[in-house]
C-alpha cells in the first residue's frame, strides 16, 4: 500500500512535498545529462472495471479506448460538452480493467464526473492510487536504460513488471507502475544506475518533452488542439472513433477552422503557476494564452509550457502575468507544430 511506500521514500530523503531528495539544482542537472528515477507522488490512478468498461471509456474520452491492447497504452482527454479539457489521462489495461493516470489534485473531481455517466453501464470506478507506486525513469542523452526498464518497448508499449507494468512514454522516458511492495523491493536496483530525483526534475523532463498536463487551475481552459493533442508526438485525439462529450467542437476546430493557439516551450526567470495569463502587444490588455505547466530549469530560472496565440509567438513578444510582465524566451520543442490551412479561424 502507498502508506508504506511514502514513508519508505521519506526515509531515503524525499522531501514532504515530493519535489526533491536534497538538491533540486543537482537533480535537474542529473535529469538533463543522465539516468534518473522519480517517485511520481503527485499522480494517482482511477480503475475502471466491469464488462462495459472499454465501451464506457471509449464513449467519454478523446481517443480510441476500444483499440487499447494489453501491450499498449494511450493518452486521452476528458472534455466538457463545450470541448474544454477537464483532464488528460494515460490509460492502459490490467487484465479486463483499465487504469487511468492523472494528477491527484483533479482525481476526485474527475472520478465524480466519470461516475455521473455510469447510469446502467456495467462498470465500476474506483480510486486505485494506493494499489500502485508510480515511478518515472529517464535515461537522459547518453546512458543506456537499466535492464528493468524494457528498452526495446515501442512508444506507448506496455509490458509486465513485478506487481504491475512498465510503459514507454517516449525515447527517453518510461513509467513504472508496480505494486508498492514491488517498488520498495526494486528501489535499490533502480537507484544503482539512476539518481533519485523529485517532482521538480521530472516535471522539467515533461516540459522538455512538450507533454501537456491539466491541473485544477487549468481545467476548462483549453480545447485539445491548443495542447497539441492531435499531433503524433502527443497522440491524444482520434477523429475516427465516434462521439464523446465535446466532440463536435473538437472536430469543428480541426476541420472547419484554423487552430489559433498552440503550446510552446519557454524560459522565464521567476516562478509562475499554471493558469497564469500571458499577454502580447497585438492583443493589448486582453490575454492571448495561459501557462500550462512550469518547473525549475537546469539552466537556471524556470521553464514552462505555455498555450499562446501563434501570431503572438511569431511577433516575438509574449509577457507573463501582465501586459508589462516578464518577457518569455521561447525554446524549441522536440517535435514540429504542423498545421494545414483549414479556413476560418476559431479562437
Amino acid at each position: 500500500m502507498t502508506h508504506e511506500w511514502i514513508p519508505f521514500l521519506a526515509s531515503h530523503g524525499l522531501a514532504v512535498d515530493g519535489s526533491h531528495f536534497g538538491s533540486v539544482a543537482d537533480e535537474l542537472i542529473a535529469a538533463r545529462d543522465g539516468a534518473v528515477v522519480a517517485p511520481l507522488t503527485d499522480l494517482g490512478l482511477i480503475r475502471a472495471s466491469g464488462v462495459d468498461a472499454a465501451g464506457f471509456l471509449h464513449n467519454l474520452l478523446t481517443n480510441d479506448i476500444n483499440g487499447i491492447t494489453p501491450d499498449g497504452a494511450r493518452f486521452a482527454g476528458l472534455c466538457t460538452p463545450k470541448g474544454r479539457l477537464l483532464a488528460l489521462l494515460l490509460i492502459w489495461r490490467e487484465g479486463d480493467d483499465f487504469l487511468l493516470m492523472l494528477p491527484r489534485d483533479i482525481l476526485p473531481a474527475t472520478l465524480k464526473r466519470l461516475s455521473m455517466y455510469v447510469l446502467r453501464s456495467r462498470v465500476k470506478l474506483s480510486d486505485a492510487t494506493a494499489q500502485r507506486a508510480l515511478i518515472g525513469y529517464s535515461n537522459g542523452t547518453t546512458v543506456p536504460p537499466a535492464p528493468t526498464i524494457a528498452a526495446d518497448l515501442p512508444r506507448f508499449g506496455v509490458t509486465a513488471l513485478a506487481g504491475g507494468h512498465v510503459i514507454r512514454l517516449d525515447d527517453k522516458r518510461w513509467l513504472l507502475a508496480p505494486s508498492p511492495e514491488a517498488a520498495i523491493a526494486r528501489w535499490a536496483e533502480l537507484t544503482a544506475s539512476a539518481k533519485p530525483v523529485g517532482l521538480a526534475a521530472w516535471q522539467w523532463l515533461e516540459i522538455a518533452a512538450g507533454q501537456p498536463r491539466v491541473v485544477a487551475a487549468t481545467q476548462e481552459a483549453f480545447v485539445p488542439q491548443m495542447l497539441n493533442m492531435e499531433l503524433p508526438a502527443v497522440a491524444g485525439l482520434s477523429f475516427t472513433k465516434g462521439c464523446y462529450p465535446g466532440q463536435e467542437i473538437v472536430a469543428r476546430t480541426q476541420y472547419l477552422g484554423k487552430i489559433k493557439r498552440r503550446i510552446y516551450r519557454a524560459r522565464l526567470a521567476t516562478a509562475v503557476t499554471p493558469g497564469t495569463l500571458v499577454y502580447a502587444p497585438e492583443t493589448g490588455d486582453q490575454y492571448c494564452g495561459a501557462v500550462v505547466s512550469v518547473a525549475p530549469s537546469p539552466a537556471g530560472g524556470f521553464e514552462c509550457l505555455v498555450c499562446v496565440q501563434i501570431g503572438a509567438v511569431e511577433s516575438g513578444e509574449v509577457r507573463v502575468g501582465a501586459v508589462d510582465g516578464e518577457r518569455l524566451e521561447f525554446l524549441p520543442l522536440p517535435y514540429a507544430l504542423k498545421e494545414a490551412p483549414l479556413g476560418d479561424e476559431i479562437a
